[in-house]
């Protein structure tokens, strides 16, 4: 009895939910799922209680899910939920009266356009201004967009590098940041009261579509990264993934005086089925192998790709010690800008930051420089919030080069900034590798690695976590842990987050953190190997490398499931 009830509450709470849809296409979707529950298929049964579950959680990063039918899928009903919850907490709790102005761009994924005129239609109902970007957009120019017209906040239709079935809705404040608590529990609250979609006003016009003079002015403002007087032959390769960014990296290049990146024609258009790649990350082994096919084709300095929302950017290099192309490490980037940065000139009252599971190299670079530096949470919501920040990363291919401009990662001026550095490079007769050299024989070699532990259900996270807490490891790979922060209480001197960091006694690191955005824990590892002079470089980074892959393989058995 118990178990009919509950599929008979399942199944009213799905014919609620299809009858507010305000949207055909996954109303039916949900209908014909509901119908095949009822007529026995265990399947489709299953796929219902997944969709009913519960409404697609609010955070930090907004939200981010497989599109669908459902109160779980980001769907035109979740998206006017959080639109109006939005608005109701800029009313409410923020400093923008009751005529908050919000800036929304979209990228080219499925129903981005939609989201984000469903998103102008609340705000303006509700007595708001809504300023719409005029086409798919990188998101670095949204979070510039905030700013520069003095908006209350923006909203990013983008899920940046997740899989074709997926998207997303990015929040900012008016600060040009993303939200950070309590914001995002305050705005979720706003989002728990609205009881249905049909309740909910929806203007039909009203909101203001902006011209191409936002872009440009984007572009004016990026291409100030780099020193006009600075070396511009450099021949590069660029692909967006399929994304978004083609256009804006293209023109930012030649505006900045760089001869015209080679174009990855099968990746240039934006497409949201992503047909080349199996994943659209640039992390991801092979995304970038039609990009490092065309370098090796037509010859060329550097590769730079984007993700898809182009707020991040990779780098490949032509490796002399392996005889072709290799992708730089996001840690090998992050120092390379930091490295570029100072060498252009920093002031002591300048701040670098990086995420706590980024490299400690960036922090020896700005204590070398005499600039502070700062460890901060996952996730440039925290990077882009340290005080008189100059320059900031993370090892997921993250950088903020021009925090004056964009409060956020950004894969257009980090793209002008990377061949700046290495325009100079090869003007003086070296390559980015050289440079790599040069930090490792100043710094010690730095060797980072990292690794995920996929689950099938989040509900594996905890006791995975709870394991590890309750059994920490005395020793890694014959080394004695010296120290285990718990970064769930605060442990290190930041705000709590859920993950564990340990330290070794020979300056090894692990970090172990369940991620933000997917079903997954990551395990990000470091070793710190010292260089007694250049000649000695190349056995101590094959030091290095045996040090990190016996911590590998001994964190691999500690976190298998």
């Amino acid at each position: 009895m118990t178990a009919v009830g509950t599929t008979e509450t399942l199944y009213a709470a799905a014919r609620a939910w299809r009858d507010d849809d305000p949207d055909p296409t996954t109303r039916a979707e949900l209908d014909a799922v509901l119908d095949r529950a009822v007529s026995g298929d265990g399947a489709a049964a299953a796929d219902l209680a997944d969709r009913m579950s519960g409404l697609l959680e609010f955070g930090t990063a907004g939200l981010r899910g497989a599109l669908g039918a459902g109160p779980n899928r980001m769907n035109r009903s979740v998206v006017i939920r959080a639109a109006a919850g939005l608005t109701a907490y800029l009313k409410d709790e923020g400093d923008a009266g009751e005529h908050p102005t919000v800036v929304i761009g979209y990228d080219a994924r499925y129903n981005s356009d939609v989201f984000a005129r469903d998103t102008a239609a609340v705000v303006v109902a509700a007595g708001g201004r809504a300023l719409l970007l005029p086409q798919p957009l990188p998101t670095p120019v949204l979070a510039f967009a905030i700013r520069h017209l003095g908006a209350d906040a923006g909203v990013m239709v983008t899920a940046s590098h997740n899989p074709p079935q997926d998207n997303g809705y990015k929040v900012y404040l008016g600060d040009g940041s993303q939200i950070v608590p309590p914001a995002d529990a305050q705005i979720a609250a706003h989002i728990g009261r609205v009881e249905r979609v049909a309740d909910v006003p929806r203007a039909a016009d009203g909101w203001e579509t902006l011209d191409d003079n936002l872009l440009e002015r984007y572009v004016d403002a990026v291409v100030t990264v780099v020193d006009p007087t600075s070396p511009r032959d450099l021949r590069t390769v660029h692909t967006s993934l399929h994304g978004v960014g083609h256009a804006t990296v293209h023109t930012a290049f030649v505006q900045a005086g760089f001869p015209a990146p080679v174009v990855v024609d099968e990746q240039a258009v934006p497409d949201p089925d992503f047909p080349t790649v199996a994943f659209p990350n640039p992390e991801e082994k092979g995304a970038i192998d039609l990009a490092l096919a065309r370098a090796r084709a037509v010859g060329c300095d550097l590769v730079i790709a984007n993700d898809p929302d182009a707020d991040r950017c990779a780098a490949a290099v032509l490796d002399p010690a392996l005889g072709d192309w290799r992708m730089l490490r996001g840690d090998e980037v992050g120092a390379l800008l930091g490295a570029h940065i100072v060498r252009r000139g920093v002031s002591r009252r300048d701040v670098f930051a990086n995420s706590i599971v980024s490299s400690r190299l960036l922090a020896s670079i700005a204590k070398a420089a005499g600039v502070r530096h700062e460890e901060t949470l996952t996730g440039f919501k925290w990077i882009s919030r340290v005080d008189r920040l100059r320059y900031g990363y993370e090892e997921a291919l993250g950088y903020c080069v021009a925090p004056q401009l964009v409060r956020d990662k950004d894969g257009v001026s980090a793209a002008l900034l990377l061949a700046e550095l290495a325009a100079t490079l090869k003007a003086e007769g070296r390559t980015l590798t050289d440079l790599l050299d040069d930090l490792a024989v100043e710094h010690g070699v730095h060797a980072t690695d990292s690794f995920s532990v996929r689950v099938s259900d989040l509900a594996q996270i905890e006791p995975l976590m709870g394991r590890l807490r309750a059994e920490p490891p005395s020793t890694v790979a014959g080394i004695d842990v010296s120290r285990v922060d718990d970064l769930g209480k605060g442990d290190g001197g930041l705000p709590p987050t859920e993950g564990l960091r340990y330290h070794l006694a020979d300056r090894s690191r692990v970090i172990v953190r369940p991620s933000g955005t997917e079903p997954k824990v990551k395990v990000y590892l470091e070793v710190i190997e010292p260089v007694a002079s250049a000649a000695a470089l190349a056995e101590s980074r094959a030091v290095a490398e045996t040090r990190l892959s016996r911590i590998r393989a001994e964190f691999e058995r500690l976190t298998s499931l």
